[in-house]
């Protein structure tokens, strides 16, 4: 049966070669007919004449044939591949998505797993049931749908184990070639992560309204105030007056802040080239904190190395985050009455023109205050968290410091990591992976 296509195909094809032969060689009859006709001017007989302007057409007619090149079928059983979709079955090219995917028939029995759905999802598994497998009301009324009408419809999913993970579900109906609906695919697309984004995008403008919203309300009722009661109460508007600058002073800080955390968003993509000796940058940041230290009681530690030493990375950027973290230590750590600001090299480099710069190194910011409580030390990152509000409200904070140092750190390679004993103090070590 095969051998009788083969010969078919190989028919096909030589009758397809010919018939484009003949196209290309249908011009040389504007060369045969004058040939034909000078033969007879030289006086070559009738037939004599004819005879060789044939085997002459003829001879065109084979070269174009010979020459033409073999169709893709021929070629295919000379030894030449199609190509590489030829060599692969629907399994493998199935196991390369990166979705879940579930083959299944009419009775909900699992007929294929590619390898993303086994990784995401262990219990699936061929011949196993997909209502097994999955118990809840959502899937199970996607799949019953889906067996009952073949209508296509699509579900979110929430997977709890062995951690929470949202999935779009969709089912769809797998036809055959004759037409005929006898298997049905499921495919999972992972929402995790733009959920994750949402959440923190809501609660990001939640959190800032109700910032901007506490000293905006003290604004309105001071004014308020001032316009009535108080119109003529000198010692009373002189109290509004200082109250409504501290709170104009807290919404301005927020704002700075909201606008650095937006800045540093749109440049983390944009690599950073400037090279910098961070020796010089902690100096600079100690001296200009000194003044606020010393009016808290508070001593800063710093013994500057003796070298530089070189990162890339964005000066401003950096001289915020130590600044950031060194501020904190002696506002919140100020109980301790001194903070350590220490620089440990790791193969780091002394002389600046060398092309590979510092291979690692560590900043750490360390206080002797009260500590923070290891439930919440997992979270000091995220925005408008804060330890204790009130606090953080006293010493000016908005609760947005940390989220910005985590931002540039990300942007220059570096992360934080934060040690703290209740009663001992903290430790805030800026980690740089170097160039």
């Amino acid at each position: 049966m095969a051998s009788d296509t083969d010969g078919e195909r190989r028919q096909e094809s030589s009758e397809q070669r010919l018939l484009k032969a003949l196209r290309k060689s249908a011009s040389s009859l504007l060369i045969i007919l004058p040939l034909f006709l000078l033969l007879r001017y030289w006086g070559v007989s009738v037939s004599l004449a004819a005879a060789g302007c044939v085997l002459l057409f003829i001879l065109v007619i084979a070269l174009a044939f010979f020459s033409t090149p073999k169709p893709v079928a021929v070629a295919t059983k000379t030894g030449k591949r199609e190509g590489p979709l030829s060599r692969l079955s629907g399994e493998r090219l199935a196991d390369f998505l990166p979705d879940p995917l579930v083959l299944f028939d009419t009775d909900g029995t699992i007929l294929y797993v590619n390898h993303a759905a086994r990784e995401a999802f262990p219990p699936l598994a061929r011949d196993a049931s997909l209502y097994l497998c999955f118990r809840s009301p959502e899937m199970h009324s996607l799949i019953q749908g889906i067996i009952a009408d073949g209508q296509a419809r699509s579900s979110d999913y929430l997977e709890r184990l062995p951690f929470e993970r949202w999935y779009r579900a969709s089912v769809m109906t797998f036809e055959t070639a004759k037409g005929e609906a006898d298997c049905f695919i499921l495919i999972f697309r992972d929402q995790t992560e733009l959920r994750r984004i949402d959440r923190m995008r809501s609660d990001f403008i939640a959190n800032a309204s109700h910032e901007l919203r506490t000293p905006l309300a003290s604004l309105r009722g001071f004014i308020e105030t001032l316009q009535g009661p108080a119109r003529d109460d000198a010692a009373a508007r002189e109290r509004f007056l200082g109250i409504m600058q501290t709170q104009a002073d807290r919404m301005s800080r927020l704002i700075d802040d909201l606008l650095s955390l937006s800045r540093l968003e749109m440049k983390a993509a944009i690599p950073v080239k400037e090279r910098i000796d961070i020796g010089q940058v902690l100096s600079h940041v100690v001296e200009t904190l000194a003044p606020m230290a010393s009016g808290v009681g508070v001593t800063i530690e710093w013994t500057k190395p003796d070298h530089p030493v070189w990162l890339p990375g964005d000066k401003d950027e950096l001289i915020q985050v130590f600044q950031n973290l060194i501020e904190n230590a002696c506002k919140y750590g100020q109980a301790g009455k001194r903070v350590i600001v220490s620089l440990d090299e790791q193969g780091g480099e002394a002389a600046p023109t060398t092309a590979d710069a510092l291979r690692g190194f560590s900043v750490s910011v360390e206080d002797f205050g009260p500590g923070i409580p290891a439930e919440h030390l997992p979270r000091l990152t995220e925005r408008f968290y804060r330890v204790d509000v009130d606090s953080s409200r006293a010493h000016k904070g908005t609760g947005l410091g940390l989220a910005i140092v985590k931002h540039i750190l990300t942007r220059h390679r570096g992360r934080l990591i934060v040690r703290s004993q209740l009663g001992k103090g903290a430790v805030f070590t800026v980690v740089f992976a170097g160039s």
